[in-house]
């Protein structure tokens, strides 16, 4: 059976940041199963869009700019636009599927009463909401309150990973309602770069410069790689404007950008330490064949000394050490860097995981036309 399905992001798109690209890759998924998709999203982007997916775009909010994730005070005038695009969309093309990504998609779909709704999950909001506050207590009572109230209202939901899955659970989710799919990377999409024993390898870091990435843990741990390699570099990747940081700065703006960035032989950082998400730019750097440090709570793909190295959450000294290693054992870097591909390879192929993703769909359309 084929379905017309929205699917819907709260984002500007294009954009190489990780949920869009999340949202981008399932599309995709979904469309070459043989679907008829519509991405519904902000009325602004980061340059021309090459997936080839057809894109709805809600009216521009004037004073709207932002690319980075989290609060803003177009935020609410921008949602109400997608909302609007959204019910366009639904009403012209005959949607019999809506798949929002993250909250404010699911609230815009909610609000159009169409059912039924696939939810996929990209955090949750008692974890991350904090980190853009300073009251931390208020601001994750607000998160606990968003999470028991709104996931359980779709009708199904992907979860990226288990420990997501068990906490929408257990903040009021049905067992039966809630999935577990790893995000699909296409790892055709990059090419991964030959090990040179003899450079100095670079520290690369891409995504968005916010709090929950963890960045301070980088800076420091680079002071302590410095002390031993003075020549070692930081280079960030990024599409937010970037100043007075202790890093050359790359500009990253789409995503062929990002597959050249990942195109070199370098040391991938991802010090995040926010445990519901799954950093998509870590998956996009196994793809790249890049051996990866990441801290345990938000290590999700990697296996320790087999696809990368995981070291203790916020322990800069273990985090240095890790860096160093990897620059000073180029056979370690690439042997890592290999098995991380294969990883992607064998796990989040889009071959792989649409047949899952399609089930869902189907599923959730069926258990609504039954019950309907």
């Amino acid at each position: 059976m084929t379905l017309r399905i929205a699917m819907v992001g709260a984002c500007p798109y294009p954009a190489p940041q990780g949920s869009q690209v999340f949202m981008r890759n399932t599309a995709l998924c979904l469309q070459n199963a043989g679907h008829d998709v519509h991405l519904v999203v902000y009325g602004y982007g980061m340059g021309p869009d090459h997936s080839g997916l057809r894109v709805h775009r809600a009216a521009r909010v004037p004073f709207a700019t932002k690319t980075a994730p989290g609060p803003s005070v177009a935020k609410p005038f921008q949602d109400i636009t997608l909302t609007v695009a959204l019910r366009r969309v639904i009403e012209k093309h005959h949607i019999q599927l809506v798949c929002a990504h993250n909250y404010e998609a699911l609230l815009a779909a909610l609000l159009t009463r169409k059912r039924p709704i696939l939810y996929f999950a990209h955090n949750a909001m008692s974890d991350e909401l904090p980190y853009f506050f300073y009251n931390l207590r208020v601001s994750e009572e607000i998160g606990r309150f968003l999470d028991r109230t709104f996931p359980r209202r779709a009708d199904a939901v992907v979860a990226p990973h288990r420990r997501l899955a068990g906490h929408l659970v257990v903040r009021g989710c049905e067992q039966a309602q809630v999935a577990v799919v790893p995000p699909p990377i296409d790892a055709h999409h990059f090419e991964p770069a030959e090990v040179d024993a003899s450079a100095l390898p670079p520290i690369i870091y891409t995504g968005n410069l916010d709090a929950y990435q963890n960045l301070p843990l980088l800076f420091d741990a680079m002071k302590l790689v410095r002390n031993k390699k003075p020549a070692a570099r930081l280079i960030i990747g990024t599409a937010a404007k970037a100043k007075h940081l202790d890093a050359t700065i790359t500009p990253i703006m789409g995503f062929d950008a990002l597959n050249r960035f990942l195109a070199q032989d370098a040391v991938f950082a991802a010090p995040r330490v926010s445990w519901s998400g799954y950093p998509i730019k870590m998956l996009n750097a196994m793809a790249a064949g890049k051996a990866v440090v990441a801290c345990e709570s938000a290590a999700y793909p990697i296996v320790h000394e087999e696809t990368g190295l995981i070291v203790p959450d916020n322990d800069v000294h273990a985090y240095a050490a890790a860096l160093l290693r990897l620059i000073e054992e180029p056979g370690l870097r690439a042997t890592l860097g290999a098995k991380a591909r294969e990883t992607i390879l064998e796990k989040h192929q889009p071959a792989i995981v649409a047949p899952q993703l399609e089930a869902i769909a189907l599923a959730a359309y069926d258990r609504y036309k039954t019950t309907a």
